[in-house]
């Protein structure tokens, strides 16, 4: 079998090549760039995909052979993850004409509305604006919030930053990137037509890059000790924040298979490998409560990585998507390396902390959701000290099904923070079956569930709090499907 030993992708115009050997295959592309005198815009601030100052700009090839502009935290990346990439950096953005330098249109508007202070965030500012830049003309007022939003500044207020944006995005996304698209894309294809897995080694790390789900099958059991890697937001900050070292490595970054949507009469499926940006625009008219969980979750340098498989993969007990892929009654399906195929409802496909039923020899390829049907309420809440970019304290999904009398007959009470697992409220489900949606039943479903759980106390609130909070978010539920 052919395997190449190399990565590749375009850079400052230019192909780059990485052989590695003297330098360790999961190298982040932030650790990377910064090892140039001409690429020290970006800047390391927190290492863990928080505050955005690393923030670059990705740019490959969509469905349609189109160039795709999507704004990442390069601290969470890893070098193999841009092979057949075009890696976008602020250093990038203005251009010479006539022997003077000429800013990009996003960074006139910066100095235009002072956005600019200690100039640390900055970079990482502009390049989040470049991404909407590319993606949206005129923007709403909320999207231009959300491309901001995984960007912390320290010292100035954003009113400037978000004028900026809102001015620089009039121009339907024209630039100097438009006129070399046509390149780009034939230079990429290039890159990417042969289809061959790729193998790296350098300073102790195997790194393998499978290009079909069949390789990756077979090296998973050719090497069982290594680490599986999808989106990895948080297989990075194992190494950046841990310092830890990981000898063998399988990442499915470039399978196209596992990155699949397709649906039918009964049901939506979602690739494993969907980044959960995409899951989110997908989801928009279908599963409505699935695109506003989506809407907090993370940042949109975040969702761009992180993937629908990983985040079920990793089995959290406050992962965002679980509760609300039980009130869906999802599944998800796994292959082995013998070709087999399991579906299992992910109620099930979850058991402990952390703990799944995959076994060593199998991939999540797909998550399906049953279309629900349209006398079916669905709902999600969480529980957090902020807004966005934070992780649950209690997280909850509702699904809820009433006759014409307003007799409950069918509703699903699922809980994240609550317990080692992402877990139903059994009991307080049981009890209101049957009977009539009112708030003398609500009230004794909520003291039901404070004492169906026996959450932790930990850094981020106490247990009793985490029972206030779970039987409140049911009663935040009654109250908006109450009054409807």
């Amino acid at each position: 079998m052919i395997v190449k030993k190399h990565i590749e992708f375009i850079l400052d115009g230019k192909i780059h090549r990485i052989e590695f050997g003297n330098l360790k295959p999961s190298t982040t592309v932030l650790n990377y760039l910064r090892s140039f005198d001409n690429h020290k815009g970006v800047k390391e601030g927190c290492a863990e995909g928080d505050c955005g100052a690393c923030t670059v700009v990705l740019a490959s090839l969509d469905e349609k052979g189109k160039l795709s502009f999507e704004a990442i935290d390069s601290c969470l990346v890893f070098l193999p993850m841009i092979h057949g990439k075009q890696l976008i950096t602020v250093e990038n953005l203005s251009i010479k004409e006539k022997g003077e330098r000429q800013l990009h249109s996003v960074q006139k508007s910066m100095v235009i509305h002072n956005g600019s202070q200690c100039g640390y965030c900055t970079p990482g500012i502009v390049m989040s604006t470049f991404a909407l830049y590319k993606n949206h003309t005129k923007p709403s007022l909320d999207v231009v919030l959300d491309s901001l939003t995984g960007n912390l500044c320290r010292c100035t207020g954003y009113n400037s930053i978000i004028k900026a944006a809102q001015q620089a995005c009039q121009h339907n996304g024209k630039d100097q990137y438009s006129y070399t698209e046509e390149q780009i894309c034939k230079t990429l294809s290039t890159i990417k037509e042969d289809k061959v897995d790729i193998e790296l080694e350098g300073e102790g790390q195997k790194y393998f890059l499978p290009a079909s789900i069949q390789s990756a099958l077979q090296l998973m059991q050719e090497n069982p000790e290594a680490l599986i890697v999808s989106g990895a937001t948080d297989i990075a900050l194992r190494q950046t924040k841990k310092r830890e070292h990981f000898p063998v490595i399988i990442g499915l970054s470039a399978i196209d298979e596992v990155r699949e949507y397709s649906e039918n009469d009964e049901q939506l499926i979602f690739g494993a490998g969907m980044s959960m940006e995409k899951v989110k625009l997908l989801s928009k008219h279908k599963l409505p409560a699935l695109y506003q969980m989506l809407s907090v979750f993370g940042s949109l340098q975040i969702r761009n990585l992180a993937t629908l498989g990983g985040n079920i993969g990793s089995a959290s007990p406050i992962g965002d998507s679980l509760p609300l892929l039980f009130a869906y009654n999802a599944s998800v399906n796994l292959l082995d390396s013998e070709g087999k195929k399991r579906t299992i409802p992910i109620e099930d496909f979850i058991t402990g902390y952390r703990q799944t039923l995959l076994k060593k020899n199998e991939l999540i390829v797909s998550v399906c959701i049953p279309k629900p049907s349209q006398d079916i309420t669905i709902s999600s809440y969480k529980v957090s000290r902020r807004k966005d970019l934070d992780i649950s304290t209690v997280s909850a999904a509702f699904s809820l099904k009433m006759n014409t009398d307003g007799i409950v007959e069918d509703i699903m009470l699922v809980y994240g923070g609550m317990a080692a697992k992402t877990q139903k409220a059994i009991k307080a489900g049981e009890y209101l079956k049957g009977k009539i949606w009112s708030l003398k039943n609500i009230e004794h479903a909520m003291s039901i569930i404070e004492d169906e759980f026996t959450p932790l106390t930990d850094a981020r609130s106490d247990a009793s709090t985490r029972r206030i909070a779970a039987s409140n978010l049911l009663l935040k539920f009654f109250s908006e499907t109450h009054s409807a």
